[in-house]
C-alpha cells in the first residue's frame, strides 16, 4: 500500500519545511505594521500600497509570492472611444473658436476635432466639461504658432497640436504641468535663459507656447507680459528693439483667394525658378490689389443701394454715392457699347499698341481720349495695375483703325476697349490692413483684417502689437516740441527716437566724406545718451559702375580703398560708433552686381556689398566697442554699436509691428518719366451719352489720392504767396512738391516698389514678397538721387527722400534727413 504525503501538510507539521512560520511566530497574535506607520529602514521590506497581498498562512504560502516593485506612473483612466459627429461638435467649437478666440473653423478642421475628441474623451466629453478644455488648448495653441484666422483641417500646426496634446492627456482630461504644453512667458525670459534676450523680448517666437491666465485678457499671444522697468541695462536702451531685417531673410507670403488669408510659401525661394514662377509673381500682385480695392468703400454693394440707384435715371443729378464695379476682361465678348471698369496690368503687345490684362485675359486698350483722375496725380507706366474706365467696342468697330488685337492670340480678346478715365487703385491706411483701428477719417474696411499676419518675421500686430507699444511708451519719453523757434538748439529733447539718413555717398569723391565728417560732429557734440539710434547710409557707393569699365581705374582694389577711407573717417567719432547702428544700403553701382550690371538697373532685391570690401569698417566697429568694454568674453558685442551691410531693399523694425521703416535705393522718378504714357492734360468736355453716372462716381472714387490728402514737411517747404483770403491754385505750390506728391502717390498706390517691366526692372521671381508696401510701412525712405529732397506724409505713411549728400550746384553744402521714430522728418543742412 502506497501512502502518499500531502507536501501542504508536512510543511504545516514539519518545523523545518515552514521557516515563514518560525520568522513570523506571532502572526496571528501580533498584527503586521500599517505601510505608514512602518519605521523608514523597513520600507523596502513593506509592500506598497498597490502591490498584492499576501496569501493566508494556512495554505503555507509565502507572505511575498511576488517581489516588491515600486509603481512609477498611475495607470490611465480607460476611455470608451464614441463616433462624435463633427454637427454635434459644431456649437461648442463656434462658441469656443469663433466668439472666443475670433477663429474661423473649416470643415476638415471641425472634421479633425470631432475625431480627435471622440477618441480621447469619450462618452464624457459634454456632461465633463471635456471637450472644451481640449478645443481652448487646441485655440490657444493655434494662436500661439501665429496660425493665421482661419484653421485648416489639413494643416502641419493642427496637427503638431493635436499630437503634441495626445501624450499629455490622462482619462479624458489634459494633464495640468505637462511636458510640452509647459508654458514660459517669452518676454521675461531671463539673459540666461535665452541666448539672445532681445529677439525673444521682441516676440520672435511665435510658436513659443506662453501663459495664459485669461484667454480674453488680448488679441494673440494674451499672455504676453513687459515688465514696467526692464531690469537689464541694455533693454532700457531703445536701440535693443532695432533690427535691421533684409531682403532674403523676410517671410516669402502669398495671398490666397480661396482663403482670403496669406499664405507662407514653403518652398526655398531659387535665383533660377522655372517660368511658372514670373506668373505667380503677376498673379499675387493683382490679387493683392483687387482684394484691398473691394475692401474700399466706393466698392461696396447692398441690396438696398442697388434697388434706390435702379430707380433713379443715369442722367439725374443725385448725391447717392456709386457703387462700382470691376468687370474681368473676359466677360466684355458680347457687351459691346457698354461702359465697364477694368483693373489690370498695363502691357504691351508684340505689334506695339498698349493693351490691358488680367487674369483671365488681355484686350486692346486706347487711351488717346483718356485722363487721369485726379488730374495729373501719379504717373502711369506699363506694369503697373491701373483701373480704367470706358466702353468696350467689338473687332468690328475698330477695323481700318489698327488697333483690332489678334483674338485668341496669348489670351487677348477681339476689338478695343476706349479709355475715358484712368486711375491708380487707392491705397488703404496700415491701422486699416491690420484691421486694429485707428484715426477718425479713414477709409472704412470690413473683414477683420490681416492683424495676425508676421509679414516680417517679428510677431504679428495683434499678437505683440500693443504690448510693443506699451514698451515704446515707457523707453521713448521725449517732451513734444510745440512750434520751437529754433529745433537745433535742443538736441537733446529729441532723445534717442532718431534715425538719421544720408544719401546718396560718393566715396570716391573727397568732399562727400568732408560733408560726412560734418554731419557725424554735430551729433557727436549731443548729451551723452541723446545721440540717434541709427544712421541710414546709402549708395551708390562709387560713381561708376565698379569692374564694369575697362582700363586700370574704378577695379576692385580701388573699390577697397573707398571703404577704408570711410573707415578712417567713422573712427575719429567713437561716441557714435559705440551707441549707434549704421545700415549701409548699396546702390546700382556697387560690387558684385555693377561687374554685369554696368551700372544699369540690376535685379531686384540685390545683396549687400560683401564683406571683402567692408572689413575694415567692421574693425573700426569692433575695435571701439572693445576700447570702451562692450565686448563680452566671447568677443560678441552686446551693447555696442554695429555696422550692417543690408540688401536693397530693406526694413527697419523698431518695437517689433510697432514701428517699420523702408530702406529702399532706386533712381525710380527719371525711369517713370521715360516710360510713361501720355495722356490729355485736360478733361474732355462732359457728352450726354457718355457722361454717366459711373464716370462721375469713379472721380468722386478715385480722388482719395488727390494732392490735399498729402502733407508736406513745413520746414523744408517756402510759405505760399498768395494771400490768405484767396484759395491757392495749382501754380501756388511749387514744382518741387508736385512732383513729390506725384512721385509718392504712385509708389504708395501701387504697394509694389518696382512697378515696371522686367525688361526696365528686373524681379527675382521668388523673392518679390520683399517688395510689396502692404501692409503700408510707417515710414519709408526712397533715396532717389535725381529728385529734389522732400518730406511727403501719404495715408499715414512718411516718404523721405535725402537726395544726394552733396548738394548739385552748391559747392560745400551738404544735406540730409533726420527723421524723429513715430512723428515726422525734416531735411537739414550744413556748409563744410
Amino acid at each position: 500500500m502506497i501512502v502518499v504525503h500531502s507536501p501542504r501538510k508536512n510543511r504545516q507539521k514539519t518545523p523545518q519545511q515552514s521557516p515563514e512560520k518560525n520568522d513570523l511566530p506571532s502572526r496571528r497574535t501580533k498584527p503586521l505594521v500599517p505601510p505608514f506607520f512602518a519605521p523608514k529602514n523597513l520600507a523596502a521590506q513593506q509592500l506598497p500600497d498597490s502591490s498584492i497581498p499576501s496569501s493566508s498562512p494556512a495554505f503555507g504560502t509565502p507572505a511575498h509570492p511576488l517581489r516588491p516593485f515600486t509603481v512609477t506612473a498611475p495607470a490611465k483612466a480607460a476611455i470608451l472611444p464614441i463616433l462624435l459627429p463633427p454637427a454635434t461638435l459644431r456649437p461648442l467649437a463656434f462658441r469656443t473658436f469663433t466668439k472666443k478666440h475670433s477663429l474661423t473653423l473649416t470643415s476638415s478642421a471641425l472634421q479633425e476635432l470631432a475625431t480627435f475628441i471622440g477618441r480621447h474623451c469619450g462618452s464624457g466629453w459634454r456632461e465633463e466639461g471635456l471637450a472644451e478644455k481640449v478645443l481652448e488648448e487646441v485655440a490657444k495653441s493655434w494662436k500661439n504658432r501665429n496660425g493665421g484666422v482661419i484653421v485648416e483641417g489639413n494643416s502641419p500646426e493642427l496637427k503638431d497640436i493635436l499630437k503634441t496634446l495626445e501624450g499629455n492627456m490622462s482619462g479624458g482630461k489634459i494633464i495640468s504641468g505637462a511636458r510640452g504644453l509647459a508654458r514660459q512667458n517669452s518676454l521675461l525670459l531671463e539673459p540666461t535663459q535665452d541666448p539672445d534676450y532681445s529677439k525673444t523680448r521682441l516676440g520672435l517666437r511665435p510658436s513659443a507656447a506662453l501663459t495664459r491666465d485669461d484667454s480674453q485678457t488680448g488679441i494673440g499671444m494674451s499672455g504676453l507680459e513687459v515688465q514696467d522697468e526692464p531690469d537689464d541695462e541694455e533693454l532700457s536702451d531703445p536701440r535693443s528693439w532695432l533690427k535691421v531685417i533684409d531682403a532674403y531673410s523676410q517671410p516669402q507670403l502669398t495671398y490666397n483667394t480661396k482663403t482670403k488669408h496669406f499664405e507662407r510659401e514653403s518652398r526655398k525661394p531659387s535665383l533660377l525658378p522655372p517660368a511658372s514662377h514670373k506668373t505667380t509673381l503677376f498673379r499675387n500682385r493683382y490679387n493683392v490689389i483687387h482684394q484691398r480695392l473691394l475692401r474700399q468703400d466706393s466698392f461696396q454693394t447692398s441690396a438696398v443701394h442697388e434697388a434706390r440707384t435702379a430707380s433713379l435715371s443715369r442722367s439725374s443729378s443725385s448725391n447717392l454715392q456709386q457703387s462700382h464695379k470691376i468687370t474681368s476682361i473676359a466677360n466684355l465678348l458680347g457687351r459691346h457699347g457698354s461702359y465697364r471698369m477694368l483693373l489690370g496690368m498695363l502691357v504691351v503687345l508684340p505689334e506695339g499698341n498698349l493693351a490691358i490684362s488680367d487674369l483671365t485675359g488681355t484686350i486692346a486698350l486706347d487711351l488717346s481720349q483718356a485722363v487721369a483722375i485726379p488730374a495729373d496725380s501719379a504717373w502711369f507706366t506699363p506694369g503697373m495695375m491701373v483701373l480704367v474706365d470706358g466702353v468696350y467696342e467689338e473687332e468690328e468697330e475698330t477695323l481700318g483703325k489698327g488697333l483690332s488685337g489678334s483674338s485668341g492670340v496669348g489670351g487677348t480678346i477681339g476689338g478695343r476697349f476706349q479709355g475715358f478715365f484712368i486711375g491708380q487703385p487707392p491705397c488703404e491706411t496700415r491701422h486699416t490692413t491690420l484691421g486694429v483701428g485707428g484715426d477718425a477719417g479713414e477709409h472704412a474696411t470690413t473683414g477683420g483684417g490681416f492683424g495676425w499676419i508676421d509679414f516680417l518675421g517679428v510677431g504679428s500686430e495683434r499678437a505683440v502689437g500693443g504690448r510693443m507699444r506699451k514698451l515704446e511708451h515707457r523707453l521713448i519719453r521725449q517732451p513734444h516740441l510745440s512750434s520751437p523757434s529754433n529745433p537745433d538748439d535742443l538736441p537733446s529733447s529729441r532723445g534717442r527716437a532718431r534715425v538719421v539718413v544720408i544719401g546718396e555717398l560718393n566715396l570716391d569723391n573727397p568732399r562727400s566724406l568732408q560733408v560726412l565728417r560734418k554731419i557725424l560732429t554735430l551729433y557727436a557734440a549731443e548729451p551723452e545718451g541723446a545721440t540717434p539710434m541709427s544712421f541710414v547710409v546709402t549708395g551708390n557707393f562709387s560713381s561708376r559702375a565698379v569692374m564694369a569699365s575697362r582700363g586700370s581705374g574704378n577695379n576692385s582694389i580701388e573699390y577697397k580703398e573707398y571703404f577704408d577711407a570711410l573707415a578712417s573717417a567713422l573712427a575719429d567719432f567713437p561716441s557714435l560708433l559705440t551707441t549707434a547702428t549704421f545700415v549701409f544700403v548699396p546702390g546700382d553701382n556697387d560690387g558684385w552686381a555693377s561687374a554685369f550690371g554696368g551700372g544699369a538697373a540690376v535685379p531686384l532685391p540685390r545683396k549687400g556689398v560683401p564683406d571683402l570690401f567692408t572689413s575694415r569698417v567692421r574693425r573700426v566697429f569692433a575695435a571701439a566697442n572693445a576700447e570702451a568694454g562692450l565686448t563680452n568674453k566671447e568677443g560678441e558685442d552686446r551693447r555696442g554699436g554695429e555696422a550692417v551691410w543690408t540688401t536693397n531693399p530693406a526694413r527697419l523694425s523698431l518695437f517689433g509691428p510697432a514701428h517699420e521703416i523702408v530702406l529702399f535705393r532706386d533712381d525710380i522718378s527719371s525711369r517713370l518719366r521715360r516710360t510713361a504714357v501720355r495722356l490729355k492734360q485736360q478733361h474732355p468736355k462732359p457728352q450726354p451719352e457718355a457722361a454717366g453716372g459711373d464716370d462721375t462716381a469713379m472721380s468722386g472714387a478715385l480722388a482719395a489720392g488727390d494732392d490735399d490728402v498729402m502733407e508736406v514737411d513745413i520746414d523744408t517747404q517756402e510759405p505760399p504767396t498768395a494771400e490768405p483770403e484767396k484759395e491757392p491754385g495749382p501754380a501756388a505750390v511749387p514744382h518741387d512738391v508736385l512732383s513729390a506728391r506725384k512721385l509718392v502717390k504712385t509708389v504708395l498706390d501701387q504697394g509694389f516698389l518696382a512697378p515696371f517691366r522686367q525688361a526696365v526692372r528686373p524681379v527675382h521671381w521668388d523673392l518679390s514678397s520683399a517688395l510689396h508696401l502692404y501692409p503700408l510701412p510707417t515710414a519709408m525712405v526712397l533715396v532717389d538721387a535725381e529728385t529734389p529732397p522732400f518730406v511727403v506724409k501719404y495715408e499715414g505713411c512718411l516718404v523721405m527722400n535725402p537726395g544726394p549728400v552733396l548738394v548739385p550746384g552748391r559747392r560745400g553744402l551738404g544735406r540730409w534727413i533726420e527723421y524723429e521714430i513715430g512723428r515726422t522728418g525734416r531735411v537739414r543742412e550744413c556748409l563744410v
